[in-house]
């Protein structure tokens, strides 16, 4: 079954992943189930979500032996939770 070409509007304002563009569009039989996900990441980089909650948690963990701040284990639990 071929995909039909239509003139949809493309969803702006998606940050790019790995510096390639996203483009979001709403195709009805082609629309994947991820794509919120991918919206949901925008939004939460530009409201600083994971960031907040992380400021309000004090990180017992030794500062020198931490590879991933709390603010990144909460944003990938968020999304994590969404997918």
């Amino acid at each position: 079954m071929l995909a039909s070409v239509a003139n949809t509007p493309i969803l702006p304002g998606l940050s790019p992943v790995a510096g390639k563009s996203i483009e979001a569009r709403f195709d009805g039989d082609l629309l994947s189930s991820d794509g919120g996900l991918l919206g949901l990441r925008a939004i939460e980089q530009r409201l600083g979500i994971a960031s907040r909650l992380a400021a309000c948690i004090d990180d017992p963990r030794a500062p020198g032996r931490v590879i991933h701040g709390l603010d990144e284990i909460i944003r990938f639990r968020m999304l994590m939770i969404a997918a």
